[in-house]
């Protein structure tokens, strides 16, 4: 991996949930509208969180085709954190969002390694449509807690502020999991050097 600074977000939902606005709102402060996106997207945004600079890249790729389909190998290996977004007005996209969240979890629990899971974070979009809800937002915050993210519902068109506190928070989360990992490195390396040392200098006082 390149440096503690880079950090890789994907973002996933199905077509019609807003995702591309959710990010664009995030990146730029604008509104862009709905536009389905047919092309995988990669954005890149230096930022500075805590003082420190950072290196962001978000994975947005396309949300055609429908269900299983939605969840490219590549992003789920390549992302350090996911947003998962659905329309809170759209039963149907929910349902993808809870699929797309076992996806992950599912690609991510490296069996027996103990790693921690990926950090990932849930997002209602479309609050402004709440006359026409087909989710409720326990029912958001319900599977949220299930799957371990954080969760909030947000209105692309309407606010930057929630959208701007869900990817900090995730992106602070992942900053806490990368320094963990490097750490567990440097520590596992530590030890097998100490050993090899023990094996080389303790054979020979042996003899």
């Amino acid at each position: 991996r390149t440096g503690m600074n880079d950090i890789k977000l994907a973002l996933l939902g199905s077509r019609g949930a807003g995702k591309s606005a959710v990010l664009v709102r995030f990146l730029t402060r604008r509104f862009i509208g709905e536009y389905a996106s047919n092309a995988n997207s990669l954005y890149h945004k230096r930022l500075s969180i805590d003082g420190r600079q950072l290196n962001l890249e978000v994975f947005d790729p396309c949300s055609q085709g429908s269900g299983l389909r939605c969840v490219p190998e590549e992003p789920v290996d390549w992302a350090d954190g996911f947003v998962v977004v659905y329309n809170i007005s759209d039963r149907a996209s929910f349902l993808n969002a809870k699929n797309l969240l076992r996806q992950i979890r599912e690609a991510r629990l490296e069996p027996g390694k103990g790693e921690p899971e990926v950090p990932v974070c849930l997002l209602g979009n479309k609050q402004d449509l709440c006359h026409v809800r087909q989710v409720r937002e326990d029912e958001g915050r319900l599977l949220a807690q299930e799957n371990r993210c954080h969760f909030r519902e947000v209105s692309a068109a309407e606010s930057h502020q929630d959208i701007s506190v869900l990817f900090t928070q995730l992106i602070r989360q992942v900053m806490e999991q990368l320094k963990l990992r490097a750490d567990r490195r440097r520590y596992s390396g530590s030890k097998s050097m100490a050993k090899l040392i023990n094996n080389v200098f303790g054979k020979r006082r042996k003899s």
